[in-house]
């Protein structure tokens, strides 16, 4: 069987993912603490509640499943959060990759798919961002995923893993066939903060930082859609299963939308108007960030089929009505 280990798996990215992966003829393996993730959103193969900064725990999934690769999402994400707790993201981020390669090599498994962020390479004012670009993070969170990158790299210069490194700028929309999404009582992504608001689930939409040196004041950013970032993992996968050989990508779409227009988009599409309120900058912020997704176009032959701005917010619209994942002791999808 091409038992595929997902950290992450009941999570939000981690479903989508887990869903690709059994059609594309592998047996994905949830792993994941349900600290953010759902049961409910493990739908597609074997599910084992553990934690990766267990080692013991790692072992033993390891030893039951003899996975040919490591697909690694877990992770704390908050830009915000990580800049009051940044020991925990240190610990979480880096020291859980870690007990992920360690296992790893203990049995013999050299391939992973790593989940990283665009937000290690902090403000790019200029152009497209591409692989190339400089890296300067500006919060915890993107510290810890570049040390993250940086550790999985330096095993691959010693022929011991083969990594391949994916840089996601901003995920959202919803599985078209509406099976799995992305659903939390107070979320703190845009996109669906901004629905929370259409759906009347909270008063108003909060703009944090209105003089960010672009056209409208507020921040700008690229958008994916969910499933195209789960295709581009079952893509890379393939690839490594192929030749073997690791590489780093950006997934994004090369078009970034601000605060303000992302907002007019979901008036537009929900046809509900809400109240917007303007506040200060958060810490960790970056003005603009835009993919240059061209290396992934070329090389793995990945392009974002479902990531127009309408097509992402109508998908998490209509999986916001459904209700999505009805709460449990678990919680909800990260």
């Amino acid at each position: 069987m091409n038992h595929v280990i997902v950290t992450g798996g009941a999570g939000y990215v981690g479903s989508h993912v887990c869903k690709q992966l059994k059609q594309a003829g592998f047996m994905p393996v949830t792993v994941d603490n349900l600290s953010t993730g759902s049961e409910e959103a493990v739908k597609f193969g074997p599910f084992t509640q553990s934690d990766i900064m267990n080692p013991s725990e790692l072992d033993e999934l390891f030893t039951k499943w003899s996975p040919r690769a490591v697909i690694h999402l877990a992770a704390l994400t908050s830009v915000e959060e990580s800049v009051a707790q940044p020991l925990a993201y240190q610990e979480c981020n880096l020291v859980g990759t870690e007990n992920i390669v360690n296992a790893m090599l203990k049995h013999r498994c050299q391939l992973i798919v790593f989940s990283s962020t665009c937000a290690v390479y902090g403000n790019a004012p200029g152009g497209l961002v591409t692989e190339n670009s400089a890296v300067e993070p500006q919060s915890p969170y993107a510290e810890t995923k570049l040390a993250a990158e940086n550790l999985l790299s330096k095993y691959s210069e010693q022929n011991n893993i083969k990594p391949m490194i994916f840089r996601y700028f901003n995920v959202a929309g919803a599985d078209p066939e509406q099976e799995i999404g992305e659903w939390k009582p107070s979320p703190s992504n845009l996109i669906p903060s901004v629905l929370e608001c259409a759906i009347g689930a909270r008063s108003e939409f909060e703009i944090f930082g209105t003089d960010y040196p672009t056209p409208d004041g507020t921040c700008i950013r690229d958008y994916v859609h969910a499933n195209d970032i789960a295709d581009a993992h079952v893509q890379g996968l393939q690839a490594l299963l192929n030749d073997g050989s690791g590489d780093l990508f950006n997934l994004g779409t090369g078009k970034g939308y601000s605060v303000r227009e992302v907002v007019d988009c979901c008036r537009k599409i929900t046809s509900i108007d809400f109240h917007v309120q303007e506040r200060t900058r958060r810490a960790g912020d970056v003005a603009r960030i835009v993919s240059d997704c061209a290396k992934a176009e070329e090389k793995l032959g990945w392009t974002p089929r479902h990531s127009s701005l309408p097509t992402i917010i109508a998908d998490a619209w209509r999986w916001r009505l459904k209700g999505g994942y009805q709460l449990k002791s678990g919680g909800s999808p990260d």
